[in-house]
């Protein structure tokens, strides 16, 4: 019952009859078409066709996802118009150089059509953003949440950023396809969806404690898969079509959320954060793993902050921050600094704005404490989960060194401006990485 109503959600949606909890005003997503279907074979042609999408048509993928999925698409569209394939060798890098790659093959073409997931994506979705030209998505994995966001998560001179993109008109899931996806990528997705839970938090409290928009709907029209999933992981290991449904419409709608809400609060805080530093400051020698993976990593280490600070009595006592211009310049480097320094200027507290903080924040815990705790899971129930499902969990697992993660714990805030409990635990010296991570 639970899968039917979440379908009947994703229906809805599009049809722009879903009430917002908060508003009762109808919810609309800027999305035509969405198709999840045990096989998509045969049809593939007929899906792009009854989008309208102009040719030529930039069929985009890599290595892996071209063996998937691509070849096939490809072969469908021709009898459609002309076909430029952009492959994008084994695994390409979601950043402003391969972004203008992607453009300049593409740019004689009417509409991108993604084949892959999360690189591929963002890659399509930005491309045909800057362009202004459409797009569609071949999924070829339960992997991230982005299919359906107007956000893309690009690295540009270095510094990881979310950048405006175009909605898909159409997003199409193969579950044949999904159940044959590596190991890997099925994990990675859990990865990417447990962390509503830590983000859900984060958002609560900067909403409660600093008065931002925060908003019912993106949780609303997933908490029953979310309980679905997490009650089996160890299904999805297995092949079973259910339950690869019942992830990746999580992820839809996940992505969904991020439209609805104009940004990817919803989905992501201080978990991702801890992931864009990662990312940013890689140490000499890793080899990246993929972003579920790391999200399965650090949203545990944010459950496990959260768990500390909202199992105190008292609420923690905020002073005025520590952070300097020369501090991020000397971490990050002198570009890159400057730039994280402007962006989290608003969220960075002198000694007068700390003390309204702090009586803030005493007039609030009692009730904050138990808002947050009613839609939060705790560390050991997301640690059991990941283990379910042979997630990563430690940093080892996804080869970064103690002294390379404890770092990115602790300098995660400084990259944006989107205050979580990472900023309420620094500035109250409560952030310890070494409990976290052991």
């Amino acid at each position: 019952m639970g899968r039917l109503r979440q379908m009947e959600n994703l229906r809805k949606l599009l049809a722009g009859t879903y009430r917002d909890p908060d508003t009762g005003e109808f919810l609309h997503v800027p999305m035509r078409m969405l198709k999840i279907e045990p096989s998509l074979a045969g049809c593939e042609g007929d899906l792009i066709k009854a989008l309208d999408l102009p040719g030529p048509f930039a069929v985009l993928s890599d290595d892996n996802t071209h063996e998937a999925l691509g070849h096939r698409i490809e072969a469908a569209l021709k009898p459609l118009g002309e076909v430029v394939a952009i492959r994008l060798g084994k695994r390409p890098h979601p950043d402003d150089k391969t972004a203008a790659r992607v453009m300049r093959e593409g740019e004689k073409a009417g509409s991108y059509i993604a084949v892959g997931s999360g690189s591929i994506t963002d890659l399509a979705k930005y491309s045909a953003a800057r362009q202004g030209k459409r797009c569609a998505v071949f999924a070829t994995a339960p992997s991230m949440n982005g299919y359906t966001s107007v956000n893309a998560a690009i690295t540009v001179n270095g510094h990881k950023k979310s950048l405006a993109a175009v909605s898909p008109d159409g997003v199409f899931i193969d579950l044949d396809v999904l159940a044959k996806a590596p190991k890997r990528l099925i994990q990675a997705g859990f990865g990417d969806a447990i962390c509503r839970s830590t983000a859900q938090a984060d958002w609560l409290l900067a909403s409660r404690l600093l008065g931002q928009t925060y908003r019912l709907a993106p949780f609303a029209f997933i908490a029953d898969l979310e309980n679905e999933l997490i009650a089996d992981p160890a299904a999805l290991l297995k092949g079973d079509r259910a339950a690869l449904s019942c992830l990746i419409q999580i992820l839809l709608l996940s992505g969904f959320g991020m439209t609805i809400c104009g940004g990817s609060y919803p989905a992501s805080q201080g978990e991702h954060l801890i992931s864009h530093h990662v990312e940013m400051m890689p140490p000499e020698g890793w080899e990246p793993a993929l972003h579920g993976e790391q999200i399965a990593v650090t949203t545990l280490v944010m459950a496990k902050l959260q768990d500390d600070i909202l199992e105190r009595d008292v609420p923690p006592e905020l002073g005025a921050s520590r952070l300097s211009v020369h501090r991020l310049r000397s971490h990050f480097g002198e570009d890159v600094g400057l730039a994280c320094w402007k962006d989290i200027q608003p969220k960075l507290a002198d000694d007068t704005s700390a003390a309204r903080l702090n009586e803030r924040l005493q007039a609030l815990w009692p009730r904050l404490r138990s808002e947050i705790n009613l839609v939060r899971r705790p560390a050991a129930q997301i640690d059991k989960a990941l283990r379910d499902i042979e997630a990563p969990r430690r940093y080892g697992d996804i080869g970064l060194t103690r002294t390379a993660f404890t770092d990115a714990i602790l300098h995660a805030r400084e990259i944006r401006n989107r205050y979580t409990f990472l900023d309420l635990a620094a500035d109250s010296g409560l952030l310890e990485p070494e409990r976290l991570i052991d």
